[in-house]
């Protein structure tokens, strides 16, 4: 692919409350962290960009930080539809913030568009004197998964210190189409309306008008 190749994918982040979704989303797009942020309300939206030096691509990644209360999952699919990857998120201190990001799993196999990028991301690795949750418990869940041809990209990382936090994006971004991606969007410079997920702005204006200020 030529230099200057761009691609726009649609990412949602899932997981149980206060697993610390949105402290990896704004340390990956501001490089901040705040001890006392507030739950999210419906969802938030961010957007970030990462440059693939490989494929000489920048990958900008549309990003919905769903909220993890229960009150809110029946509002899950408005925002895992037409995504093309997925981060369920857990908290290595919390074994049930674990099977909670299973459960997604399974849903977004069952309900989420054929071909999206799941990763399973273990948050608050500085931590790790608390942990619950062994690297071999997830690696044999893993394993199990893969036997039924799944792809899940397993990570952990820490939003308050960032460490991980900008490699999940980066496997995230390899493991997505993006030369389909760029053909799409030469197909649509040169007048044509290309298949694929519709990114635009009428989506956006329906999940927003669906959450609290």
């Amino acid at each position: 692919m030529s230099q200057g190749n761009f691609a726009q994918f649609k990412l949602v982040l899932l997981g149980e409350s206060a697993v610390g979704k949105s402290s990896i989303v704004h340390r990956f797009v501001k490089n901040t962290f705040d001890d006392m942020r507030e739950s999210t309300i419906g969802a938030a939206f961010l957007t970030q960009s990462i440059t693939l030096p490989e494929s000489k691509t920048t990958i900008k990644f549309e990003i919905w930080d769903t909220a993890g209360q229960e009150r809110y999952k029946s509002l899950a699919p408005m925002y895992y539809r037409n995504a093309n990857a997925a981060l369920c998120v857990y908290d290595i201190t919390s074994k049930a913030s674990l099977i909670k990001a299973q459960d997604w799993i399974k849903e977004l196999k069952k309900q989420a568009p054929e071909g999206i990028v799941i990763s399973l991301v273990g948050n608050k690795s500085d931590l790790t004197e608390n942990r619950e949750v062994e690297e071999g418990e997830v690696d044999e869940y893993i394993r199990q998964m893969t036997e039924d041809g799944s792809v899940i990209i397993t990570s952990e990382c820490s939003a308050k210190t960032g460490d991980g936090v900008l490699d999940i994006f980066n496997k995230i971004g390899r493991a997505l189409p993006v030369e389909e991606a760029v053909g799409g969007n030469r197909s649509r410079q040169a007048g044509r309306r290309p298949g694929g997920v519709d990114l635009g702005r009428t989506n956006r204006q329906q999940t927003q008008s669906s959450s609290c200020c």
